[in-house]
């Protein structure tokens, strides 16, 4: 039974997309499979981890209706090993999935279709917003790289995505920092607040494309749904009471800096060959007209950057994770940066001038 034949990347292409989440050891031997199936000449692929599940579509020939699943990344590794401009047939034939290029021949065994785990959608009247897929990637890449990583405070191991009047906030936080990005809405939808686990965050970013084409997002109380081109991503929510972001954000710190931020960058990776491998803390210095960057290690070895900044203030002496401080200045593409300031005991916020959509606050550090 002919399941498809054409080009290679015709089929590789949307094997691709869905392959991301498939998981190399699972306790269900089935996971590690995607499901292929054929309806007439639209040819559905489909993978889950269970938590999340990924649906894309390519075209074939033919009117019949086959369905099987194939382990995903032996198909995709073959595939990708085959030339760029080869042929390709897959073919069904007696519960193997027979594949054909050229001269080779590749037999896969399959599993029933039936057997494969799909997420139940979510019922009730979910929220519905639509905006740019540029615009949701842009959003998720100024905070994402804040979310915690198997924090065992859960809800920190996602981003929390806000929906207010004709607003969509993200945030993340791991404890230590916390990013906030926002931007209006075409519409005003339905109020809603819900937290979306880091692994869909990293594939929708992985997934979405930098152009103007539309995202529709559906989120319900315990499932977020987002369709764009041929992809459909379906993803469970984290439960749990995300922190109250807003209440960590300062609102008057009295040091303010404006920073080139490609200078900064350059200083801080310097400054960070010689932190304390374990801590990576640098010391922020700040005086008249100068803002100083120091780091020391156990070896005692020092070293001293300095920027000219127009400040004219008291004195200084703040210590910050210089990994935490990188991680802002480059995910952020703006050539200018505000740094705020108070005091030694007190967060920083870094802010884009004259812009109100973004904040970032870095807890400071004993050094």
């Amino acid at each position: 039974m002919l399941l498809f034949k054409g080009p290679r990347d015709q089929f590789l292409s949307p094997l691709q997309a869905v392959c991301g989440i498939v998981e190399k050891r699972h306790t269900l031997p089935i996971l590690s499979n995607v499901l292929v199936e054929k309806n007439g000449e639209r040819l559905t692929l489909l993978a889950t981890d269970i938590e999340i599940q990924i649906t894309t579509h390519a075209p074939t020939m033919g009117d019949d209706h086959i369905a099987m699943t194939v382990g995903a990344r032996k198909l995709q590794d073959i595939l990708r090993s085959l030339p760029e401009s080869a042929e390709v047939t897959l073919s069904l034939d007696d519960k193997r999935l027979q594949l054909k290029a050229g001269k080779s021949r590749f037999n896969l065994q399959t599993l029933p279709p039936d057997d494969f785990p799909r997420m139940a959608v979510s019922d009730g009247n979910p929220t519905q917003l639509r905006l740019t897929q540029n615009c949701m990637k842009r959003l998720l890449a100024l905070v994402q790289y804040s979310m915690a990583q198997q924090d065992i405070r859960y809800y920190l191991n996602g981003l929390l995505l806000v929906v207010k009047g004709n607003e969509i906030r993200v945030v993340a936080t791991d404890g230590h920092r916390l990013a906030y990005a926002s931007e209006i809405l075409p519409d005003t939808p339905a109020p809603i607040e819900v937290i979306i686990p880091r692994k869909t965050i990293i594939e929708l970013s992985r997934q979405l494309n930098d152009t103007d084409e539309p995202l529709e997002i559906s989120l319900a109380p315990t499932q977020a749904r987002f369709n764009f081109g041929t992809i459909e991503l379906v993803s469970k929510l984290i439960e749990g009471k995300f922190p109250d972001y807003e209440r960590v954000i300062p609102q008057h710190h009295a040091k303010i800096i404006k920073l080139n931020r490609d200078s900064f960058v350059r200083s801080l990776q310097r400054a960070a060959i010689l932190t304390n491998e374990k801590f990576r803390g640098v010391r922020i210095v700040l005086g008249e007209g100068s803002l100083k960057i120091i780091s020391s290690n156990a070896e005692q070895e020092e070293a001293q950057e300095e920027l000219e900044v127009e400040y004219s203030g008291d004195t200084l002496d703040v210590g910050f994770n210089v990994t935490y401080l990188l991680d802002v200045l480059n995910n952020v593409s703006n050539e200018t940066i505000e740094l705020h300031l108070a005091d030694a005991n007190s967060s920083a916020l870094f802010v884009l001038p004259g812009n109100d959509t973004f904040k970032y606050v870095v807890m400071p550090m004993r050094i």
